[in-house]
């Protein structure tokens, strides 16, 4: 056994063993329970631990997924909305620019209307003015006509015609005409 390089080796292990307490029975024994209470372990335990690993990485894989998703429909909602606000925007400012013509427009016809009401109410008050007068002018050649006739009684003392009369008012119609222009 000397020609073996590890029969030294053998041999002082076995010295030791003996020494120690080792068998060699009971260490292939233990190996073999290591063994099965290892695949015992593998396949009760490590391989459903795998699974819910391999699961867990599969779940977090398909939300990485649908948040890349999420991510772009975000986007592609910001974008909608930031057009649909620049449509609303645009359509706004149509309208009071629609707005603004239309009060410009309302404005000017109402201005229109009370230029052409006032004109109106300016026409009938010089025509209602100008009927006042000439009634007034009427009464007051009434008047001045009776007391031209009264004062001229007085003074000449006789009692007037009806020629004298109709002769009278007309040159005293005469006479304030010719005043008035």
């Amino acid at each position: 056994m000397s020609h073996l390089p590890f029969a030294n080796i053998i041999d002082n292990l076995q010295t030791v063993g003996t020494q120690t307490g080792f068998n060699i029975q009971q260490f292939i024994a233990q190996c073999i329970a290591f063994l099965v209470l290892c695949g015992f372990l593998w396949y009760f335990a490590w391989k459903p631990v795998i699974v819910i690993l391999e699961q867990r990485r599969k779940t977090i894989e398909d939300s990485m997924i649908n948040a890349e998703k999420t991510k772009q429909q975000l986007a592609d909602a910001e974008t909608t909305r930031l057009s649909i606000i620049k449509k609303a925007n645009e359509k706004a400012d149509f309208i009071v620019a629609e707005a603004e013509k239309s009060a410009a427009a309302i404005t000017e016809l109402r201005a229109k209307e009370a230029t052409r009401q006032a004109e109106d109410i300016m026409k009938k008050a010089h025509e209602a003015a100008v009927i006042d007068r000439n009634r007034l002018m009427a009464e007051l050649k009434a008047h001045l006509g009776e007391l031209v006739i009264q004062t001229t009684q007085k003074v000449t003392g006789k009692v007037l015609t009806n020629d004298d009369l109709a002769r009278l008012n007309t040159e005293t119609v005469r006479q304030l005409e010719a005043g008035r222009n």
